[in-house]
C-alpha cells in the first residue's frame, strides 16, 4: 500500500504527465523490495519514475 505522500506525489506526477505534457501513462505500481512507487510513462515508454516512500522523486542516474 503507498504512504500518504506517494499518494500525493503521485497525484502531482499524474497531472502533470497527462494534462500539462499531454503522456499517457502506461503503468503504476509499487515495487516489493523497495516500497517505491514506480511509473512509467510516454507515447514509447520513454518516462520512468520512481516515487519513494517519503514522497520525493527517486534521482537515479542513467
Amino acid at each position: 500500500m503507498p504512504t500518504a505522500e506517494q499518494l500525493a506525489s503521485l497525484y502531482r506526477l499524474s497531472y502533470q504527465l497527462t494534462f500539462t505534457m499531454l503522456q499517457p501513462i502506461h503503468l503504476i505500481c509499487i515495487d516489493v523490495r523497495t516500497r517505491n512507487v514506480y511509473v512509467l510513462a510516454g507515447y514509447d515508454e520513454e518516462l520512468e519514475f520512481q516515487i519513494l516512500p517519503n514522497g520525493a522523486l527517486s534521482h537515479e542516474p542513467d
